[in-house]
């Protein structure tokens, strides 16, 4: 079946407003908005529970068939819940934050992952963030954005956050990996939000799909 519904894609680094601006956008067009990273986080999340070595990458693949992964619509957005729980705030941790990363690398959690996500268009037009929703997940949508800001801005909103987890490293991590790694999509709105506040940033979005016709 080939969905009729449209995507809003919007990638970014680690801490650079994409989930800010997806969740905004989603409020103003009405579309579901889907965050991929907390996917991974999940699994990340799931697997340090089950004390499992993240850098085995055999142990994470086995983990991932393992559990129940559920999606459930919440208002807007979505809220997953691992084998029946709710890891809430725990995907933000620390601990997560450090091995989410090498979990996101691996070929095969990656190829279960953006199937799913791509199921999401199945049922409803959708705002996804993430690193790779433009480039692999949904490389066809004629809407994609990339929001950047500069290495200080990033790590003073990830403070701001309570994270204190490495930004460059994470950079490192996501831009090297062989499988998906975060780049920006030729075809990208590339916006920059170091000197902008969040309602410039989504007027701006805003402005460039009323543009294309999305909305008026």
């Amino acid at each position: 079946m080939v969905p009729s519904n449209k995507v809003i894609a919007i990638d970014g680094p680690a801490a650079s407003g994409k989930s800010s601006v997806a969740t905004r956008v989603s409020k103003k067009t009405g579309f579901l908005h889907v965050n991929s990273g907390l996917m991974y986080r999940a699994l990340t999340w799931s697997a340090l529970r089950a004390d499992i070595d993240t850098n085995n990458e055999s142990k994470v693949i086995d983990h991932l068939n393992s559990i129940e992964m559920e999606c459930i619509k919440s208002n807007d957005s979505l809220l997953l819940h691992i084998n029946g729980n709710d890891p809430g705030e725990e995907l933000k941790s620390e601990e997560v934050n450090r091995s989410v990363s090498v979990v996101a690398a691996i070929k095969e959690v990656r190829s279960e992952l953006v199937k799913r996500q791509r199921e999401y268009l199945l049922v409803s037009d959708i705002v996804m963030e993430g690193r790779d929703i433009g480039s692999v997940v949904f490389p066809e949508t004629p809407f994609k954005f990339y929001i950047d800001a500069s290495p200080e801005v990033r790590a003073l909103r990830r403070r701001g956050e309570g994270g204190v987890d490495d930004l460059i490293e994470r950079d490192k991590l996501d831009s090297s990996r062989k499988v998906s790694p975060l780049v920006i999509p030729e075809d990208a709105f590339v916006i920059d939000t170091s000197e902008m506040n969040l309602d410039e940033v989504v007027e701006k979005v805003l402005s460039e799909l009323n543009q294309k016709g999305l909305i008026t």
